[in-house]
């Protein structure tokens, strides 16, 4: 059925529009023109094909098909899944106020996060509490069934009106019978900002995470709480914040500048796209000393709101360069419910950059977009005069290493026999000591070396497979025979043994533990202060806020 889609998708090609009437009138003739081929194409197949086709899922698969040659950023979302568009918008959404994950131990559903006060937290959940049935029906195990489509069933019966209620059966880690729980579905709204707090002496600290509706009244809020608390410098941390709605991106920014500043203009095909928009309220605070740090993950608002700070000089980027997303999206709503979220236009920030990265119209043979070369971009310049580039994203004021880590910690981070080492911890202790002092015991690490051998856990190591990839290049050269001695020396050395690695690397495994203890106990709050003073980072934007002769020379006060 492959060769169907990709025929009737070819037939939905369609050129770029012209300027002048003339070509316009010629676009819209190969527009209707090939609509009609497509309509006809189809209607033909449905009648003679062999097979009755399936019009729910060759129609999507066509759609799907035609949009792989634009940007990723331009989705088709059936009518099913737009409450999951709606709830990355928004951050609400009704149900129970909990993520889910697929356990494969159990071949179940499982809490992954119960977010603090709502329905599941409320009545009791815990991370790792197994689904069993829901309203005494099993909701069954997931077999053969995709996992994607499994977690979403599972999830679509979590759901519901505010105000209904049903009753959930569990298998909590640890316990030998099942337990069961009513659970009161409410309006669940998730925070953007999941902490902040104190750092050092009058140094605030804020993490945004995502921006959603609302999130920069939530990033005033916290800044107003620190500032109580005796802040008079701050961090704002983007680092993995993928972004959100732009416009809160310049509500953001109007915190920190003043009144009536041009932030962003976005331009696109038709006038509709083309808009500005302006700093509309007061400003909060216009003088706080404030660093803002990114990384290559800090994408789209994430972007808009440093690269806008940083071209109006109100504050010290650091970190590593950030993604470089550059276009905006807008959903368009189609018929039966379905939406049509594309990108409508660029946008620039206030210096006239536009920080697109990569060009989705040039592409290799692999399908792979081509990256603007540095060499390539223009040289903006900030309101104090200091050189700033477009076409790769936003180039710190000040660039830092970013933290690494073994592999080892990545295959932790998704591995079951971790989490339920983390699970049954908490289902056997009541409570522990404060999430910034929390450390597990040596005796206590110990048995989690234990369980981990005892479990199916495995990893690879990314220099094992580099020396692999070596000994295929050394064969094809010739070198296979002359050099095996030393290769075999090498592989010898990094064989990994997961004992000696668990002891090796044990400060930063230790680090994973208190965090993912602590999220069991005071939720995400409770992570991030665990994790927070092993952050290298934090002090070195402290060292900065401090320095006011070196924060001004960079900013050239």
């Amino acid at each position: 059925m492959k060769h169907i889609s990709i025929l009737l998708a070819l037939t939905l090609t369609m050129t770029l529009c012209a300027p002048d009437a003339t070509a316009q009138r010629g676009h819209n003739y190969q527009v209707s023109k090939n609509l009609e081929i497509f309509n006809r194409v189809y209607k033909v197949l449905d009648e003679y094909y062999v097979d009755t086709l399936s019009a729910d899922t060759l129609i999507p698969d066509v759609i799907q098909y035609m949009l792989e040659g634009l940007d990723p950023y331009t989705e088709y979302i059936p009518a099913d899944d737009t409450r999951n568009l709606e709830a990355m918008t928004n951050g609400k959404y009704a149900g129970i106020g909990a993520i889910i994950h697929y356990d494969k131990s159990t071949d179940r559903c499982a809490i992954t996060e119960p977010y603090a006060g709502a329905p599941a937290a409320t009545a009791g959940l815990h991370i790792g509490d197994v689904i069993l049935s829901i309203d005494d029906k099993d909701v069954g195990v997931k077999g053969k069934a995709d996992v994607g489509d499994y977690t979403q069933r599972i999830s679509n019966m979590l759901r519901g009106d505010p105000g209904t209620s049903f009753t959930l059966e569990v298998q909590r880690p640890g316990e030998s019978k099942p337990l069961r729980f009513v659970i009161h579905r409410a309006s669940v709204t998730v925070s953007a900002v999941p902490y902040y707090g104190m750092v050092d002496g009058d140094v605030g600290y804020i993490l945004l995470t995502t921006f959603t509706r609302g999130c920069s009244d939530q990033v005033l809020e916290a800044l107003r709480q620190l500032k109580q608390q005796g802040a008079r410098r701050l961090i704002l941390d983007l680092r993995n914040n993928g972004g959100g709605l732009a416009v809160e991106a310049v509500n953001l920014v109007n915190l920190f500048v003043p009144k009536g500043q041009l932030i962003l203009r976005m331009k696109g095909k038709y006038k509709t796209s083309n808009m500005q928009y302006l700093t509309r309220n007061r400003p909060e605070d216009t003088q706080i000393p404030l660093v803002v740090l990114v990384n290559g993950l800090s994408a789209s608002s994430s972007e808009i709101t440093c690269g806008a700070l940083q071209d109006l000089d109100r504050a010290v980027i650091m970190g590593t360069r950030t993604y470089g997303k550059g276009l905006v999206q807008q959903p368009h709503e189609l018929p039966y419910g379905n939406v049509l979220k594309l990108t409508t236009s660029h946008y620039y920030i206030p210096s006239g950059r536009c920080i697109q990265a990569l060009d989705y119209k040039r592409r290799s043979s692999d399908g792979q977009a081509y990256r603007t070369p540095d060499s390539l971009t223009h040289v903006f310049h900030t309101a104090a005069g200091r050189p700033v580039r477009d076409g790769g994203g936003i180039t710190p004021d000040v660039p830092l290493a970013e933290d690494t880590l073994p592999n080892l910690i990545y295959y932790l981070r998704q591995s079951d026999a971790f989490a339920h080492f983390c699970d049954l911890y908490r289902n056997r202790h009541d409570s522990i000591a404060p999430a910034d002092r929390f450390v597990l015991t040596d005796a206590e690490y110990a048995a989690f070396k234990d369980s981990l051998k005892q479990s199916d856990f495995t990893y690879d190591r990314q220099s094992y497979k580099a020396l692999q990839q070596l000994r295929k290049i050394a064969k094809s050269e010739g070198y296979a025979e002359s050099a095996a001695a030393e290769l075999d020396a090498l592989e010898r050395k990094l064989t990994h043994d997961l004992g000696d690695d668990l002891d090796h690397f044990k400060p930063l495994i230790l680090d994973e533990l208190n965090a993912n203890i602590a999220l069991r106990y005071y939720n995400r709050r409770g992570y991030y202060a665990s994790l927070l003073p092993h952050d290298k980072q934090i002090p070195q934007a402290i060292k900065l806020l401090k320095d006011t002769s070196r924060y001004n020379k960079i900013l050239r006060k």
